[in-house]
């Protein structure tokens, strides 16, 4: 890895730990500031406003896997390889391949496709 990447690398790192650590504050500030007048709850310290936000991001946000998350942040990759498999075919091997296309599908969730997009 060269100086610049690593120095980006170190930049980024920091500034993730920034936007944490000012994100625990802000939540800290907010709960403490509205929570204890309109429920009567307790204060909180600041490392339990950073494990509410990282709950809360579990809850709500989901744990993503992958660069792509979970479903695939990049939903139009399949469309584009699709496309450019259709380019190379024939105007009867694209016939062929929408056929079994269709009947796969019909089979496996029982899809209603018209008959002339069949065709």
């Amino acid at each position: 890895m060269n100086s610049s990447k690593f120095f980006k690398v170190i930049k980024i790192i920091a500034m993730v730990i920034l936007f944490g650590a000012i994100m625990g504050w802000v939540v800290m500030s907010l709960w403490n500031w509205l929570m204890p007048y309109l429920f009567a709850a307790k204060l909180i310290t600041y490392w339990q406003a950073l494990g509410i936000l990282i709950l809360c991001k579990i809850l709500f946000g989901g744990i993503k896997s992958g660069w792509r998350g979970r479903y695939g942040h990049y939903q139009g990759d399949w469309k584009q390889k699709m496309e450019s498999r259709m380019a190379g075919m024939s105007e009867e091997e694209r016939e062929n391949f929408k056929k079994q296309f269709y009947s796969k599908c019909n089979k496996k969730w029982n899809c209603d496709f018209p008959e002339d997009e069949i065709k």
